[in-house]
């Protein structure tokens, strides 16, 4: 089936209604089964890991909502502006599996994620600069503690960053469609196990492995309280790198991963 031409104004903006709807839906669905699994449903059983012992402010899951409303629809016009771009050729995506070898899709995978780690731990580092913070970045932070609604809370203008990462990478790495949608759906997931404030990796080697190489709840959690730690998105490699882990973050993560 023929797409109609996003080039007309029309389209273009019923596109983007269905992107957005597409991303909020998303949002909502998954992070409304982290709050309603873990915060609902026998919360007693995850107490002795969660992270912080304050609960949320009245009106937080709010103000939240909306914040990632706003930036859902930031994304959707991303979206539909990557879509306008796909049509008329300018982008690297491509539909049929066997344009490439089959061993590309995960490998392409693979480079996006690392690539977007890149990209959001210098701009988060920078985002934390004081004048820059307080124009980008102080309302994701006005979650202090936060929970799975903070995961698109964004002020619009972090939120347009955010949203440009994509669409630039795709005008130069080759992806298949259904990976690029795999990879939007690892990062909603991310985000909200991240912002969980709930240690979810498991107990044993397996959870030691995902603490030292996958950014989770404790992690994340460090950076909302101390500000100068912890500024990766997926991975730690960045933040082990430069130095920029918390030292709290080892001992905190054994004891929360034990508990409960």
């Amino acid at each position: 089936m023929q797409l109609p031409d996003l080039s007309d104004p029309l389209y273009f903006l019923l596109a983007t209604l269905v992107v957005f709807l597409v991303v909020i839906g998303r949002y909502v669905l998954i992070a409304g089964m982290f709050h309603l699994f873990f915060y609902r449903w026998k919360p007693a059983r995850w107490q002795g890991r969660k992270i912080n012992e304050r609960a949320h402010k009245p009106g937080q899951y709010r103000r939240e909502v909306t914040w990632s409303t706003i930036t859902a629809l930031l994304f959707a016009f991303a979206g539909s502006g990557l879509a306008l771009l796909w049509q008329k050729g300018y982008t690297k995506v491509y539909l049929d599996v066997h344009d490439y070898p089959l061993w590309w899709l995960p490998l392409s995978l693979i480079i996006a994620l690392a690539l977007h780690e890149t990209y959001y731990y210098w701009l988060h580092r920078w985002m934390h600069q004081p004048r820059v913070f307080r124009l980008l970045h102080k309302v994701h932070h006005d979650s202090n503690i936060t929970s799975p609604w903070t995961a698109f809370s964004f002020h619009p203008l972090e939120g347009v960053l955010q949203a440009l990462f994509l669409p630039l990478l795709l005008l130069l790495l080759p992806m298949h469609l259904y990976v690029v949608l795999l990879q939007l759906t690892i990062m909603t997931f991310s985000s909200v196990i991240n912002h969980l404030d709930i240690e979810v990796y498991p107990k044993g080697w397996l959870g030691r492995f995902f603490g030292r190489w996958l950014i989770g709840a404790t992690h994340h959690s460090l950076h909302h309280k101390q500000f100068r730690y912890n500024y990766g998105l997926y991975f730690t490699f960045w933040d082990k790198w430069k130095k920029t882990e918390s030292p709290q973050y080892r001992g905190l993560y054994d004891e929360k991963r034990s508990g409960g």
